[in-house]
């Protein structure tokens, strides 16, 4: 007698292999999502090691500042570790001025007494180059920025004047007598690499000076 096998239904495999397929994509995205995961958590220590902390950001590294470009009486202003530095190329009739005995008789602290500047710039220029001035921009009185006012007019020698509260500098920043402001604007270190560029927040070799060392910012 033949025998007769009774043949599958078709419909039953289907369905099987239907309900079969959507579960492994399951399994398979669970566990790749639970192996990255995985992964994740421990390479986020040695991921988060190579992003600077709060405190390295807020020192801030030095600023290479190029110069071939300014004009003199011309001033540029950059930013060092969250403080405007301005940076004036002094003409030479600005220069006579700053010298002159009319200028120093106005003056709060003429010859630098006062700790508001390295070492090397504890001159009659303040200043390593006495055609470029480099001053930390920020009012010693109570903190707001001057502006720069260069032009000399009968009632002004020329230089800065803060608009919070009258404070005056001339182009040195060296304060006038009679305003609020106790003391000069501070003078940040800084170096040449070369005639035409600048680093702020770097000393000459031998020098240790840091704007923590100031009287006042």
């Amino acid at each position: 007698m033949p025998v007769h096998y009774a043949a599958a239904d078709p419909g039953e495999k289907i369905s099987e292999r239907s309900q079969d397929t959507p579960r492994r994509e399951f399994l398979y995205l669970a566990t790749a999502a639970t192996t990255a995961i995985g992964l994740a958590s421990l390479a986020w220590p040695f991921i988060d090691q190579m992003n600077p902390s709060s405190d390295v950001i807020a020192a801030g590294g030095p600023v290479t500042v190029d110069l071939s470009k300014m004009q003199p009486g011309q001033q540029i202003v950059v930013t060092w570790r969250g403080r405007p530095i301005f940076i004036v190329h002094r003409t030479p009739e600005t220069l006579a001025a700053l010298k002159s005995s009319s200028m120093l008789d106005r003056l709060r602290d003429p010859q630098s007494q006062v700790l508001q500047q390295p070492p090397y710039a504890a001159n009659w220029s303040r200043s390593v180059k006495p055609e470029l001035a480099v001053l930390v921009g920020i009012c010693t009185h109570l903190g707001c920025i001057p502006t720069y006012r260069p032009t000399v007019a009968a009632d002004w020698p020329g230089g800065y004047l803060c608009q919070c509260h009258g404070s005056k500098y001339d182009l040195a920043g060296r304060v006038f007598r009679g305003v609020p402001a106790p003391y000069n604007l501070p003078v940040p270190p800084y170096r040449y690499e070369n005639d035409a560029t600048l680093v702020i927040g770097d000393n000459p070799p031998g020098g240790e000076f840091s704007l923590d060392d100031v009287e006042q910012l």
